[in-house]
């Protein structure tokens, strides 16, 4: 079976490939008007997020068997289409959930004991304890919004702090477990302290977090989004923030990303974002949640043991 490597991925899984002798072919150099020929031949595809899979490409692929994505994400490829032609699709979502739920608990104690903030003063000399005085998560009520792989590592971390977890999935049914407990959205609203999310983007949870969203919770809340920053509303933010909806943020993703994720797009940059990053009750990290030296390693690995459970000869 001839597996086209597009993205870099960790070696692992060439390795664990090429051992029970599929074909692997180096692409991750090559332009896209390169690609036709590899692709005519592919029956594997080996991607990360900046490549999409569109009806075209599947159509230039009449024999691909596989698409394997490298991390949780699946909006670059159109899952639809690929399933009527047969094709499975894998992704890797265990890989990082454990980087992921251990990058929002220290975005939520960071922002919640001011340590951004206590840093920068102690440096300059400044001992200023009573108006960095913090808040405990002990008590709290967290409220989980998607309660996949992901939601569930954070809700396992959260587990040791004494606070009552609530967590809303739509399209799963008794769910909850010892980490969280199932709830339906209203109750979220009601109760929530703390939200986070844990959502796949879709046309359906695409700006889900908007103003009318942010209006509906009774207490003012902490708000933590390491899934997609196209699913939160910045403007929809900041308003609710000015408002006191809002009383800080944690954000390890934006909707300016690129589509690798790896950079901004300057061009589109709007007011906000400046709104957004002079904001000292929002914390900002460079979409690095479930980028962890131990995660890059896992999310070969699991995708390894996937494709060989499927495909092995």
């Amino acid at each position: 079976m001839k597996v086209v490597f597009i993205d870099t991925v960790h070696p692992i899984l060439w390795e664990r490939l090429s051992e029970k002798r599929f074909d692997c072919v180096d692409a991750t150099r090559l332009k896209s008007s390169e690609l036709n020929e590899l692709l005519f031949e592919a029956e594997g595809l080996v991607i990360r997020s900046k490549f999409l899979i569109t009806k075209e490409i599947i159509d230039a692929s009449p024999k691909l068997r596989f698409v394997a994505r490298s991390g949780s994400g699946l909006e670059n490829i159109d899952v639809d289409y690929a399933t009527q032609k047969g094709i499975r699709i894998f992704n890797s979502p265990e890989g990082n959930r454990d980087a992921v739920a251990e990058h929002a608990l220290g975005m939520l104690l960071a922002l919640n004991n001011h340590l951004v903030r206590c840093d920068a003063e102690v440096r300059q000399g400044q001992w200023n304890r009573q108006t960095n005085r913090g808040f405990e998560i002990k008590g709290k009520t967290i409220g989980l919004v998607g309660y996949g792989v992901m939601g569930n590592a954070f809700a396992q971390r959260l587990s040791g702090f004494e606070c009552t977890v609530l967590a809303y999935d739509k399209y799963k049914e008794n769910y909850g477990n010892a980490y969280a407990q199932e709830a339906d959205m209203q109750r979220i609203f009601n109760e929530s302290d703390i939200v986070s999310l844990h959502l796949p983007l879709t046309d359906e949870t695409r700006y889900l977090a908007n103003t009318a969203w942010f209006n509906q919770f009774k207490k003012p809340i902490v708000f933590i989004n390491t899934a997609r920053g196209k699913i939160a509303d910045t403007e929809a933010l900041l308003s609710a923030i000015d408002s006191g909806r809002v009383k800080g943020a944690c954000l390890d993703v934006l909707e300016y990303e690129s589509t690798s994720f790896e950079n901004l797009r300057e061009a589109d940059l709007p007011e906000s974002f400046v709104a957004l990053k002079n904001n000292p009750q929002v914390l900002l990290s460079p979409h690095i949640a479930g980028w962890t030296v131990e995660s890059y390693e896992k999310l070969s690995r699991f995708l390894a043991d996937k494709i060989l459970a499927e495909f092995e000869v």
